[in-house]
């Protein structure tokens, strides 16, 4: 139920559903490092939001890229996409997305570590020269003014808003930059793709974890509408 896929032609291998693939990532999906803090963030307590539970995950995968490879600069607070949305209100977090991005390996210069713009995920123009290195063009987030690349150690945790302008740096060094990626949202969203949990993955997890990865009770009725 793992399945190979790529954003762009030079951005690396994505293994997608990669909460498939064994209690070990089974386990990231409320992790207790971040679980707590993703809530915060993404918020919505009390309302509908949480109508089919606390979170959602509409894609996750594990991300392994080599050398000269990167992804290109996306997101950012000028984009107008509901689902990435950064927005504050009344003392609350009510984030569209935010993402959770794992390193299995250590990452330092010249690994291609993510690369953000602190603020821009508040900004109504695009950064100078954001075309030039946006994602899906070979290009990566290296020569984009103000961005700032993020070093991690093998275990470190990032969690970030999707609205901010994120990519990497190009890789230029031997080996591959491993991470993985969950990306967390309200409960009444849905997959970025057409992945759908196995019945395998949904039998063998615990109530709380399939209410993330599954929250939709189907209504079961025939004819169906």
């Amino acid at each position: 139920y793992v399945h190979g896929h790529q954003y762009g032609s030079a951005d690396g291998l994505n293994l997608q559903q990669i909460y498939e693939a064994g209690p070990g990532f089974e386990n990231l999906i409320d992790h207790p490092s971040w679980y707590e803090k993703v809530k915060y963030f993404v918020g919505g307590e009390g309302s509908f939001d949480f109508h089919h539970g606390p979170l959602f995950i509409d894609e996750n995968f594990a991300n392994l890229r080599g050398p000269g490879e990167a992804i290109g600069i996306h997101s950012g607070g000028h984009h107008t996409s509901k689902r990435n949305q950064f927005r504050f209100h009344n003392g609350h977090f009510m984030n569209g997305q935010i993402n959770v991005l794992v390193a299995l390996t250590d990452i330092g210069p010249g690994d291609g570590g993510t690369m953000v713009i602190p603020g821009s995920h508040k900004s109504n123009f695009p950064p100078p020269a954001y075309d030039e290195h946006s994602i899906g063009l070979g290009g990566s987030a290296d020569a984009i003014i103000g961005a700032e690349e993020i070093h991690m150690d093998a275990g470190d945790a990032l969690i970030f808003v999707d609205t901010i302008c994120h990519g990497s740096a190009r890789r230029s060094v031997k080996g591959d930059r491993r991470v993985v990626v969950y990306r967390y949202g309200p409960s009444w969203g849905i997959f970025r793709f057409g992945y759908r949990p196995s019945p395998e993955l949904l039998e063998r997890l615990t109530p709380a974890r399939r209410e993330i990865v599954w929250p939709h009770e189907v209504m079961e009725r025939s004819p169906q509408k």
